[in-house]
């Protein structure tokens, strides 16, 4: 790996990845716990939770310039 100017930066490298993953899961793990107490007390169902993740996934995924 050239991009890495001693192998201590990379060890330094690859921690920080562990770090990032550790945060992810957690981060995840908080927005899922809020979903699930969200559709518990019925603020929202699970179905328009589902159709608001598809709409909001074809918006994220469709093309960034609009279509004439």
């Amino acid at each position: 790996m050239e991009s890495f100017s001693t192998s201590m930066d990379l060890v330094q490298f690859i921690g920080k990845l562990g770090d990032l993953k550790d945060e992810h899961y957690h981060l995840i793990l908080v927005q899922s716990a809020l979903i699930e107490l969200l559709i518990d007390k019925g603020v929202f169902s699970r179905q328009e939770l589902d159709h608001k993740i598809t709409e909001v996934d074809r918006l994220m995924t469709g093309s960034p310039y609009p279509m004439a």
